[in-house]
């Protein structure tokens, strides 16, 4: 029964690509969205029948379907592993995945290819289901493979515009460079350990039997976090995230919150017991973390775009959850992911809801005066703002704590870089909702006869992920932490939490004093003294540096994009050129030939016949006189 029932929760969403892909033509908008929405339902429900037994014996469920490989001391299982970790993955994965199915119901409606829209969502959905639900790295990787093809094409999916395909071969490309470190980790972990399998990787370690190559390990475990980097959009293979707004709002919100860019972090908290044993790339991949959270912060300052200040926000904080991960506090971002699933897939929709009744309008210096029109959006949107703010009691001031307490007691620097980038997010997170939903209205008057409040399939979801984004930090209360006792059967060496104390209330005062920093210079700002952040060419000195990201898209283009293309037009150019000449060579040579034997050829009979006496007298004489 349970193999059964995995592989329901494995193929509903399957069968739902199925559907709309070869089947969608004939079906209406709305019975395609609902049947790719009831789909990944179908999936939510068996998981969290599943999610309960876990919950409930403490014992995971195995599928061993088949042996996919058999070499000498090395197999490898077709198989899937739904413990703890997998099933609180998949939990948000299909959860917020159907309340996203569902949004999309309504905000695609007018869509022409409607059905293909659901057929690749719901192929994202299996394929990240994939991800999570393998017994070995082999099969993580199908599924790490799947997102990007299914982010590649949902980005791209408003296939007309250039600017979006660039934007969905940016992501893929980029996720190939990151792919190939994670595969070569692969290769190496299957070196060092004779297998793939997470149970046997972890048993051989727990054992101190095997003689590991240290120096090997701490290689594998660095490619990995090269993977980790290309799917979660750490420095340096950052920048395709911000450009994957260019795909429709759900899609945003999906990648963003419960799918794609989390992939890099459930991978090293899979592989919690392997990096415990290279600190020095721990180390790296806690400062890594920070840098990014950082700098993707001050990047979300300047822009004004909606989505791109919730892209800039969804890689800053990223950086604070593999902060965390550097740490050793696997359960710690493995809270954060939570949260900021919940919080992030509202602000996203919430976006999506302005954007709906903006006609497509995305900048903020056109909107203004909103929460009068669109009540719900504004209020959804207010509770998501004040979670990632870190606000009590608001779930995101208790992940975020919890992170910011962490780095307090390893490394102060860390500590510091975490909670400036905090400041920040509080800053532009206020600045979007002041500019969006307070004073009066900028857009043209024809906008403004057309707003309204979204219809109830977009609003349903959003109340739903604002309720999370309120009570979600529950799961895992100060002293009180029910995440951290359900994870401890996956998590090698749990992280010391320390009791709350002098220090604890400290921490916890300056990150809400920092927030409220952040809001207060917001407010004043674009509230007190009502201003509108300038139009693009009246952006000057470090602001415009700012804006325009650094230029590291830039240096990207001139460092490594133009001296590739420049090899590659050099070897196309050399090879056509001996190619050509080879080819049109021989036909030269060949037509020459042929007009000097044309000369020979000139239909003398007498002529032919001395040429044959000729030859004969050859062989004759060849033949008597050798």
């Amino acid at each position: 029964m349970e193999t059964n029932l995995a592989l329901l929760l494995l193929l509903a969403p399957l069968f739902g690509f199925l559907i709309n892909i070869f089947a969608g033509k004939k079906l209406s908008g709305n019975l395609s969205g609902t049947l790719g929405s009831l789909a990944v339902a179908i999936s939510f429900g068996v998981t969290l029948f599943f999610f309960l037994q876990v919950n409930n014996t403490g014992e995971p469920v195995m599928v061993n379907l088949y042996t996919w490989m058999k070499m000498v001391n090395f197999d490898i299982n077709f198989g899937f592993q739904l413990d703890q970790l997998s099933l609180l993955w998949l939990m948000f994965v299909t959860g917020i995945g159907t309340l996203i199915h569902i949004y999309s119901i309504s905000y695609m409606h007018d869509d022409e290819n409607i059905h293909k829209f659901f057929a690749y969502l719901n192929l994202f959905v299996f394929f990240m289901m994939i991800l999570v639900m393998g017994s070995n790295l082999l099969i993580m990787f199908i599924g790490w493979e799947g997102v990007g093809l299914c982010s590649y094409l949902l980005i791209g999916f408003w296939y007309k515009k250039h600017e979006y395909n660039d934007a969905a071969k940016k992501a893929f490309i980029m996720n190939r460079i990151g792919d190939l470190g994670f595969l070569i980790g692969i290769f190496i972990i299957g070196y060092l350990f004779h297998s793939v399998e997470y149970n046997d990787i972890r048993n051989i370690i727990a054992s101190g039997e095997a003689d590991i190559d240290m120096a090997w390990l701490g290689i594998a475990t660095l490619c990995l976090f090269i993977g980790a980097c290309g799917k979660s959009a750490q420095i340096p293979l950052y920048t395709w995230l911000p450009d994957a707004m260019a795909g429709p709002t759900p899609v945003s919100a999906l990648i963003h919150a419960a799918t794609m860019v989390t992939a890099g972090i459930f991978m090293i908290t899979r592989l919690n017991f392997v990096f415990d044993l290279t600190p020095d790339i721990q180390h790296i991949i806690a400062i890594v973390g920070a840098i990014t959270s950082l700098v993707a912060a001050t990047i979300g300052l300047a822009q004004n775009d909606i989505k791109k200040v919730l892209a800039y926000s969804t890689v800053s904080q990223l950086g604070l959850m593999f902060m965390a991960l550097g740490f050793g506090a696997y359960e710690v971002a493995v809270f954060h992911v939570i949260t900021h699933a919940f919080f992030k897939a509202c602000l996203f929709l919430g976006s999506g809801s302005v954007i709906h009744a903006m006609h497509g309008e995305q900048d903020m210096r056109n909107m203004g005066g909103l929460k009068k029109v669109m009540g719900i959006t504004f209020a959804t949107f207010m509770i998501s703002t004040l979670a990632i703010s870190g606000l009590p009691p608001f779930s995101g001031f208790f992940s975020k704590d919890e992170i910011l307490m962490t780095a307090f007691h390893h490394d102060k620097v860390l500590w510091i870089i975490g909670s400036l980038a905090s400041i920040m997010t509080a800053f532009y997170m206020f600045r979007l909702v002041f500019l969006t939903f307070y004073k009066d209205f900028r857009g043209t008057e024809e906008q403004k006869h057309h707003l309204h409040e979204s219809p109830g399939l977009i609003t349903f979801p959003l109340i739903v992920l604002a309720i999370l984004a309120l009570v979600g930090g529950a799961i895992s209360l100060p002293g009180s932490s029910w995440l951290n006792h359900y994870l401890a059967p996956v998590i090698a060496n749990p992280a010391q939490h320390h009791a709350l104390g002098t220090t604890e209330y400290m921490l916890m005062g300056i990150a809400v004093v920092g927030a409220l920093i952040g809001i207060g210079l917001a407010y004043t700002k674009y509230i007190s003294k009502a201003q509108v952040p300038p139009q693009d060419s009246e952006i000057t000195g470090f602001t415009k540096v700012v804006y325009n990201k650094f230029y590291v898209d830039e240096i990207y283009m001139a460092v490594i994009v133009k001296p590739i293309y420049a090899i590659g037009s050099f070897f196309k150019n050399v090879t056509e050129a001996a190619i050509s000449g080879f080819v049109f060579g021989l036909g030269r040579a060949a037509t020459l030939i042929g007009a000097q034997g044309r000369y020979i050829q000139n239909g003398s009979v007498g002529f032919y016949l001395l040429i044959f006496v000729l030859g004969m007298c050859s062989v004759i004489a060849y033949i008597f006189l050798k």
